[in-house]
């Protein structure tokens, strides 16, 4: 199919459907969105955060990370995690697990251990707890979290400078003993268009890791865009072949794109309907691409104005709700790739997806 020719003709004719349903039809195996707690008591959010058909995965976009887990040593708590966990629970969503190993929102207590050894047992402790917390749940986990600077160098962070990348290596080592259903990924953001020195950097890692004896089975390209700067979907496709050299499956795990100036017109919004349909084309054309989550769906929860003030409108619904122009031309675009049969069936889930357990 020509999908350039669908983008150009039809991409903002406002379709039916729900993101999930077509993106099943259309042969990914979820289309999800990540949720944050502060907007678990909005009713208006939660309607569409819990209607299966329209994300069929969850990722807690914060509630599972270091310092809400165990901000002290050895005192976990998992209140935010299983807020998000328990509505994927209850509504039969996958559950897609965020984040075991990441230099941010990182207690200052880890920062403070040097030796060699410490340093693999507070992973160890943390790692056990925390994914043995969820075993079962979750269809993926992301077990280290923007290990790379973007020039091609080990993020200096506290794990790192007491183990070097034998960091990486433990950790996947360690949640495949916790959890040995869930899908491991490495997660990272700047490692969508091809080619650059942190992705030749990355694919390097991977496989001192693997060969280690550690395994990876997928590698998350966050997604994190600007309108009209994205990357073109013939670059995310040249990166995700070399990904899929390595890997089991790749996915794009935190997809928003951005308005660098605010307030936008009518062509602004239609560019960004655009750069949102090379993601999800890109995904479509590559068979071990799984699936997209978008990081929150709408813009009243997004994290970019407070990263970056003056930007953002980078969900595919506003603030009062609303779906936008990205939202009806991605769900043309999966409509269209369903129709004709681009992918001739659903990948298989794996056995994380329909272990589900209370919590």
């Amino acid at each position: 199919m020509n999908f350039h020719l669908f983008l150009l003709s039809s991409a903002f004719v406002a379709v039916s459907g729900q993101l999930d349903k077509v993106a099943k039809e259309a042969g990914l195996l979820y289309f999800g969105t990540a949720v944050d707690n502060p907007s678990l008591n909005n009713q208006n959010y939660l309607r569409i955060a819990r209607d299966p058909a329209e994300f069929g995965s969850l990722t807690p976009a914060n509630g599972q990370k270091w310092s809400n887990t165990q901000a002290s040593q050895g005192r976990f708590t998992y209140g935010s995690g299983d807020a998000i966990a328990n509505i994927a629970r209850q509504t039969g969503q996958q559950l897609r697990c965020h984040t075991l190993v990441w230099y941010n929102q990182l207690p200052g207590w880890v920062s403070s251990v040097y030796s060699r050894d410490q340093m693999q047992q507070i992973i160890t402790a943390h790692i056990q707890n925390v994914a043995g917390h969820y075993k079962g749940r979750c269809y993926a986990w992301d077990v280290v979290n923007e290990a790379m600077e973007d020039d091609g160098r080990y993020r200096n962070n506290p794990m790192y400078r007491a183990m070097g990348v034998d960091y990486i290596t433990h950790s996947f080592k360690v949640a495949q003993q916790t959890d040995p259903a869930a899908k491991l990924y490495y997660n990272d953001f700047n490692i969508e268009r091809c080619c650059n020195a942190k992705i030749n950097a990355t694919i390097a890692m991977i496989r001192t890791v693997k060969t280690a004896g550690a395994p990876v089975h997928g590698i998350g390209m966050q997604g994190h865009s600007r309108v009209g700067m994205s990357p073109s979907k013939r670059e995310m496709k040249e990166t995700m072949a070399r990904f899929s050299e390595l890997v089991d499956e790749v996915a794009f795990t935190e997809v928003d794109i951005r308005h660098t100036k605010l307030p936008i017109g009518a062509a602004e919004r239609e560019q960004q309907g655009k750069d949102y349909m090379e993601v999800v084309g890109a995904c479509l054309e590559m068979p071990k691409c799984v699936g997209i989550t978008v990081w929150d769906f709408t813009d009243q929860y997004s994290w970019i104005p407070q990263q970056y003030p003056g930007e953002g409108e980078a969900c595919l619904w506003d603030r009062n709700y609303n779906k936008k122009p990205a939202y009806h031309s991605i769900v043309g675009l999966l409509q269209s790739a369903a129709s004709s049969g681009l992918r001739t069936s659903a990948t298989p889930a794996p056995a994380a997806a329909v272990a589900v357990t209370a919590a």
